[in-house]
């Protein structure tokens, strides 16, 4: 643990190093630190490419306790996991979680190396039914792992995390399934979605898939969300990662309100529904 600590330390002096390292550990300013954290790591990008940095939202409620969410540049999700008694207060908690993991998230242990994917594929195979030779067949869950491994050697586990979040989500709304059912080769639905992140787009497209559920179970997505809304609560007061189930609310509210406004799919939602061409490209089986 104390190594670890001072790990932590040490990069968060390499990452703010006009601050007096005594000052942070005792600076109750965490917003203004995770921001500067953040700026700092933007401008070290070679890539010409910029994101957005953090971004905070407030849970509308109507008193204590309250609840507020961070999200980071790539989109990793956090939030307060104390009861706060005010929206400051639950601001600063949610930063204080962010940084952390932020810090944390630089050590070398968190780094994808093949050392980390040996170890990793080893210990996926002893805990199922698989053998080694798995690991190399993508058409396997243990192969189709140690492709997306090795497809992010060199990536941050919350990097990863990042990618994996969108796995979990098309596997939570069926879209995983219908590609197969399509023929589509794990190889190339990885490296369509690894190039594709969560945007609006997909999420209107997992909204309308939602809906459609709906129309055929009526209650299906009031129920699911309630779901959603339980795992949410639970994982955040556990100070985890919190985008698949934020993101989860976020597509199941959208698709609720969409029922409510509205029964029929209008043509506008049609065209969004359309795959990308590019995806036609590189697995023509995908078609509606």
């Amino acid at each position: 643990m104390d190594s670890t600590l001072e790990s932590l330390q040490k990069i968060l002096l390499e990452a703010l190093p006009h601050r007096d390292l005594a000052a942070v550990f005792k600076d109750l300013n965490v917003v203004t630190l995770l921001q500067e954290f953040w700026e700092r790591k933007q401008k070290q990008k070679t890539s010409s490419e910029t994101e957005g940095l953090v971004v905070y939202e407030s849970v509308p409620t109507p008193g204590p306790p309250f609840v507020c969410y961070v999200t980071l540049p790539g989109g990793s999700c956090f939030g307060n996991f104390q009861s706060c008694l005010s929206r400051a207060e639950a601001r600063r908690d949610a930063a204080k979680v962010a940084l952390i993991n932020s810090v944390y998230n630089e050590l070398p242990s968190q780094r994808i190396t093949k050392e980390f994917i040996r170890e990793s594929i080893q210990e996926a195979i002893s805990s199922t039914t698989g053998c080694v030779s798995d690991s190399e067949d993508p058409s396997t869950s243990i192969g189709a792992y140690h492709y997306m491994l090795k497809f992010n050697i060199g990536k941050t586990m919350l990097e990863f995390q990042e990618l994996m979040t969108v796995f979990q989500l098309l596997h939570w709304n069926g879209s995983l399934k219908a590609l197969r059912e399509r023929k589509c080769s794990r190889q190339e639905v990885i490296s369509y979605y690894s190039q594709h992140p969560l945007d609006e787009c997909m999420r209107s497209h997992m909204a309308l898939d939602w809906i459609t559920k709906e129309r055929k179970m009526p209650g299906a997505v009031s129920q699911e969300l309630q779901v959603a809304l339980r795992e949410l609560e639970e994982a955040r007061k556990a100070g985890r990662e919190l985008r698949f189930y934020k993101e989860k609310k976020e597509i199941l509210s959208l698709a609720l309100s969409q029922v409510y406004c509205n029964s029929g799919t209008t043509s506008e939602d049609k065209e969004e529904m359309e795959p990308d061409p590019k995806w036609l490209a590189l697995c023509p089986n995908l078609i509606h």
